[in-house]
């Protein structure tokens, strides 16, 4: 399809915004750009046009089966959507007074109590944008911690092999140093390793239960034991809540703080750049370092509140706050029953689909996974050419957006599939005959899946060309 600015006329135009019924502001010139941006010009109906071809091609939970392991793609109910657009939360202003926000106030305490409550924690902040800056935000926790008992020698963080590329990095922005564990046979950490790895210079441990390769890991109290007891503090990356949730709790398993990517877990549209929300809790003897300002209650209504080692803000204001109602919406209408069915259905669909491959795939790990499941096609590589890139490009030709590639990077030719509690029978048994279907595809002639999609809008792109240089902005003529 054509690009907007190819579409653009001059001289074409519609108008959207009404009459200006306010004083014109005047901006000194050196503020000014010397000439206009060179926006489309375009018809509404023009407009509508593009917009509606342009949302055709692309491939969202609403039109298919979405896989993509660790990243949650579910379907989300509309109701959180409604709620979030009413008024009186759309269209307030972050700097009104508190006595004219108590209802949006209301809504963060009750938010906190709930997700304490689901987490094992004591206190949260809504502040952290996304998952990776809940991350970093927990890891200022811990820092702020050490530093208050004059641990200035509690300078690394370790991570096992298997967590999220985000754990390390967000580690280094922290201003710790990285030491990586690695995973014993059966896909949990190595706790022999990890002894040898704790000492007086360890800060903490940044932990993903279940993992990354969908394993709920056998021995996560005695890994946070060993952490504590080398006087660490133990962070839980809570990108996999939702097959726990209303089931295991972290504080519980022994964790310190934790971040929850309510954009995956509890209900807001994820993927497409946000919007993401990342709160952070923490138990109690945390709580004096989270960023303020934080909400309390009184006898006179909610209020806003200065924790007393506060590490500052993390982010403007109070976080992405109609994530936060959707989040809200999502646990009150689920409920103490629903919350844990969902994780139960999460669970119950990986395994389904991980049981109906298993006779043709290869698993990376044997027995029952969590909420999602890790194959490795380094056999069928090795013997017919068709590489996990391959079959993931051929399943976009069957209307599936394809699982997470070559990750955890452990497993070699790694397709990462997570189902979702939201997909019924019907959708699973289907997946299923499509990836045996491009099974038999690559066992018949492997190569003839390296040109795949075959029927896509757009086929394979040269993506070392892409990554190398992108082309990022519009050339014009002229």
């Amino acid at each position: 399809m054509k690009l907007i600015f190819e579409r653009s006329r001059a001289g074409r135009g519609l108008s959207l915004l009404p009459e200006c019924d306010v004083p014109k502001a005047e901006f000194d010139a050196a503020f000014l750009r010397e000439s206009a941006p060179r926006l489309p010009e375009m018809s509404e109906v023009e407009l509508g046009r593009h917009y509606t071809e342009l949302a055709a091609e692309t491939h969202g939970v609403n039109d298919g089966f979405y896989p993509l392991g660790s990243c949650t793609m579910k379907y989300n109910p509309r109701i959180d959507e409604e709620l979030a657009a009413l008024p009186d939360f759309a269209d307030i202003h972050p700097l009104q007074p508190t006595e004219s926000v108590q209802g949006c106030l209301e809504v963060l305490y009750r938010a906190e109590e709930l997700l304490c409550e689901i987490t094992g924690m004591d206190a949260m902040t809504f502040q952290p944008a996304a998952g990776a800056h809940g991350e970093y935000t927990g890891l200022l926790l811990i820092r702020a911690y050490h530093a208050s008992r004059g641990n200035t020698e509690r300078t690394k963080i370790i991570v096992p092999d298997s967590a999220h590329g985000t754990n390390p990095a967000s580690a280094v922005m922290a201003g710790f140093k990285v030491v990586s564990v690695p995973s014993n046979a059966e896909g949990g950490v190595d706790l022999e390793a990890l002894r040898a790895a704790v000492g007086p210079d360890t800060a903490g441990l940044m932990l993903t239960n279940p993992n990354t390769l969908g394993l709920f890991d056998p021995n996560i109290l005695e890994i946070t034991r060993i952490v504590h007891g080398a006087g660490g503090l133990c962070y839980y990356d809570g990108a996999n809540l939702n097959a726990v949730m209303g089931r295991a709790r972290p504080g519980d398993m022994g964790f310190d703080c934790v971040h929850v990517n309510l954009h995956k877990t509890f209900a807001t549209p994820h993927g497409g750049g946000g919007p993401g929300s990342g709160p952070v809790g923490c138990k109690d003897f945390l709580a004096a370092f989270l960023p303020a300002p934080r909400v309390g209650r009184s006898e006179s209504g909610y209020t806003l509140t200065q924790p007393p080692q506060s590490i500052g803000r993390v982010r403007s204001f109070y976080g992405n706050f109609l994530v936060v109602v959707r989040a809200l919406a999502y646990i009150m209408t689920l409920g103490r029953e629903g919350i844990p069915a969902a994780s139960a259905g999460a669970v119950l669909n990986a395994n389904y689909l991980m049981h109906a491959l298993a006779g043709r795939y290869e698993m990376a790990y044997d027995g029952a996974c969590m909420h999602e499941f890790v194959m490795t096609l380094e056999g069928l590589k090795h013997k017919t050419g068709a590489s996990a890139l391959d079959v993931a490009k051929r399943l976009l030709d069957f209307g599936i957006h394809p699982p997470t590639m070559y990750f955890p990077l452990i497993v070699h030719e790694a397709l990462m599939v997570e189902p979702t509690e939201t997909e019924s029978p019907e959708t699973l048994d289907s997946a299923a005959e499509i990836f045996l279907q491009v099974l038999d595809e690559a066992e018949a002639n492997g190569e003839s899946l390296h040109s795949a999609p075959h029927d896509c809008v757009i086929s394979r792109p040269d993506e070392v060309a892409a990554a190398r240089t992108p082309i990022l902005r519009y050339a014009f003529d002229g």
